[in-house]
């Protein structure tokens, strides 16, 4: 028989000056339920939680409480009590007071609030704390206090918003545990706000996984954990190493050049996946015995275990010089126009590619008017171009006449090859002025364009490789000169944990069984 949902969200979205924190949100939530919303600050697992208390409203959508529509019901009136980070304790009330503040405003009897009391007391492990000075008490214990004065009313809910927060690492796994027993003790449900996700995983029925506004994943403990329905969940629940496949045909997966039997099943034929594997999963043997081979870059000891990185596919890298000259601008006779370029490097192969706008912009070839600072057109340049390894001069024209040249190098460039890594990456010496650097509002972009750095695939020159950009200037502090930039490829790295030390720069195989690879859609960009 299917569990009765005790709360339901339907269609919710809520905006905060214009920026929306929840996108129809729909979720059910049962009785005797511990139900974690999960994720990062800003994804709008608070703002659910506030919907429900009632002290938001929600632009549209409807929240159901045992069948019946309380969005237009006030917070008082709701069968649910919050407990927050700051816990919110009376200063000027003791333990028992506190916990009897509630009872008291519903005026029963001293004789029933005192049995209430009590209970809560014992449930909370605090018998004997009933004259005590709330401020005295620790943060766990003042935690715990707070929880009783919103049990002690007997809510059918429990909203939780990171009440764990403000203690310490010790205490807090501590409470995690104590949350999760009185929640099984007094029965009812709880709902708990938390980023910690070791929290949710140690205490939770249910995990509700978000990001930016929108539910991501909804399952228990074990299912988030290892089987996450795409990149986000995996990255966020837990460590993982995810690697970019191929799904060739059911239960069995291409990742980095090698086939795979899995126990995945009901994607297309060949569909581009995420592929995840755990670090616990993940067995160092031999090199003759593993499924991947690699050397190990790094060993931390953790207490219980070795965090091991294993690099089973290196980078690629290419570095080159960027000859940092002084500004080559050139004025017009008149003074009504400047002009600037620089000299620049390309490819012998490439120069059958070459057209005016590509010329003007690998030289950053710019007119500009002083007095105002206005940019003005390049109309004309002259060139004679060939497919031969040599210097040739470029000249760029304002309409005006005012005139700059440069030279353009045709090389044979050479590229980096990795073949283990399937891959090559290729990026060129250029010239660049000290005021170019200063000014660049997104340098590493701009140093990937003026080295015209790329990647490709050596199976397929057309797919191409991300690059990362590495250099020891600071820009703001440039002055001319010669400076080394280095563009690499990011080689694959494996996180493992295991009891067993290893040494550093040895040569191990990697190991894992066909149900420890969990094989997930490509999440949209």
């Amino acid at each position: 028989m299917e569990e009765k949902a005790l709360i339901q969200f339907r269609g919710l979205v809520m905006e905060f000056d214009g920026q929306t924190v929840l996108k129809n949100v729909d979720l059910d939530i049962h009785e005797n339920e511990f139900v974690t919303l999960l994720g990062p600050s800003g994804c709008g697992k608070t703002t659910l939680l506030r919907i429900l208390g009632g002290f938001l409203k929600p632009i549209e959508g409807k929240v159901y409480f045992d069948g019946v529509d309380i969005s237009d019901v006030p917070p008082h009136k709701r069968e649910l009590n919050t407990v927050f980070q700051k816990y919110a304790l009376f200063p000027h009330m003791n333990v028992y007071e506190n916990i009897a503040f509630g009872l008291k405003i519903r005026k029963m009897s001293k004789d029933v609030i005192e049995q209430k009391v009590m209970k809560m007391l014992k449930l909370i492990g605090l018998e004997g704390f009933e004259r005590k000075n709330v401020t005295l008490l620790s943060g766990g214990q003042q935690q715990r206090v707070a929880i009783a004065r919103a049990l002690v009313n007997e809510p059918k809910v429990l909203l939780l918003d990171e009440p764990l927060g403000a203690l310490d690492l010790k205490l807090r796994k501590e409470m995690q545990y104590e949350l999760k027993r009185i929640q099984q003790e007094v029965g009812i449900t709880f709902i708990y706000v938390t980023h910690d996700q070791e929290e949710a995983l140690t205490m939770s029925d249910t995990i509700v996984v978000m990001k930016a506004g929108e539910i991501q994943q909804i399952g228990s403990p074990q299912d988030i954990y290892n089987e996450p329905v795409n990149r986000y969940v995996a990255d966020f629940v837990g460590e993982s190493n995810i690697i970019p496949g191929n799904m060739l045909r059911d239960r069995l997966v291409r990742f980095d050049d090698t086939d795979f039997e899995c126990v995945d099943a009901g994607f297309a034929p060949n569909e581009p996946v995420d592929v995840v594997l755990r670090p616990e999963d993940i067995d160092i043997v031999s090199p003759s015995e593993g499924l991947l081979t690699g050397e190990v870059e790094s060993v931390l000891f953790k207490g219980m275990h070795y965090e091991v990185v294993v690099e089973t596919v290196p980078g690629t890298s290419v570095t080159v010089n960027m000859r940092v000259i002084k500004n080559n601008e050139v004025t017009s006779g008149d003074g009504k126009e400047k002009i600037s370029a620089n000299d620049f490097y390309v490819d012998i192969e490439d120069v059958k590619l070459l057209d005016d706008k590509e010329i003007i912009a690998r030289a950053d070839a710019q007119a500009w008017l002083p007095e105002t600072d206005e940019f003005i057109s390049i109309n004309r340049i002259e060139y004679d171009l060939k497919e031969e390894e040599g210097e040739y001069p470029v000249t760029f024209f304002t309409s005006a006449g005012t005139m700059i040249q440069r030279t353009i190098f045709v090389v044979n460039q050479p590229f980096i090859r990795n073949v283990r890594a399937n891959e090559a990456v290729s990026a060129f010496n250029f010239f660049k002025t000290v005021d170019e650097i200063t000014e660049s509002q997104a340098l590493d972009t701009d140093l990937k364009t003026w080295a015209n750095a790329q990647g490709w695939k050596l199976s397929d020159e057309d797919q191409s490789v991300d690059i990362s950009v590495d250099y020891d200037f600071e820009p703001e502090k440039i002055r001319e000169g010669v400076y080394k930039v280095t563009f690499s490829t990011t080689g694959r790295e494996f996180k493992i944990r295991t009891t067993d030390y290893v040494e550093e720069e040895t040569e191990v195989g990697l190991r894992f069984n066909p149900e420890d690879i969990h094989v997930m859609r490509r999440m949209e960009a």
